[in-house]
């Protein structure tokens, strides 16, 4: 009897595929760009276990709206830091400890405690940024998270849409 050697490709690739996804759906959900700015559901802000907020979004601090930093609060979700302006690649782009320090600032000026898990704007971050992140102690979430968690955003902008990322 002749083996079917071409079959184990696929079957390993079928068996990846089943882990993959098992391991995205018993994951924390998370919910990026969350800012007073930015329109949200509630239904994403009530479904995901973290919240990735964005401190300073269109040059404004977080700490201005009290009554949305309350209610991020009551919400009693994990709370990390998404970049600080939330610019396109922003810290790719070589910054110094006090540009990371303003969003640590506001955010603590808001909620109360210092954030510590930070995840970059578009996930793109230099190795320089990477050092200050670390010696802020925040913990550095990337790309490899995106792929292991079910992420959504606020105004459905992400890669996949919001319902694409909810059935994966």
């Amino acid at each position: 009897m002749k083996r079917k050697y071409y079959l184990y490709p696929i079957i390993f690739l079928f068996l990846i595929l089943l882990i993959g996804y098992s391991i995205r759906l018993y994951n924390p959900r998370e919910l990026d760009d969350v800012s007073p700015k930015i329109e949200c559901e509630n239904e994403l802000l009530e479904k995901s276990d973290i919240l990735w907020i964005i401190p300073l979004y269109g040059n404004i601090s977080i700490f201005e709206n009290k009554t949305w930093c309350n209610r991020i609060l009551s919400l009693n979700k994990t709370l990390g830091m998404h970049g600080v302006y939330h610019t396109y690649k922003e810290l790719d782009i070589d910054r110094n400890k006090e540009y990371i320090e303003l969003g640590i600032n506001a955010f603590e000026n808001c909620f109360g405690f210092k954030p510590t898990i930070f995840k970059p704007s578009h996930l793109a971050i230099s190795s320089n940024n990477k050092l200050i992140i670390k010696d802020n102690n925040l913990k550095l979430y990337g790309k490899l998270n995106q792929l292991t968690h079910k992420v959504y955003h606020c105004e459905d902008t992400g890669r996949f849409s919001n319902k694409i990322i909810d059935i994966f």
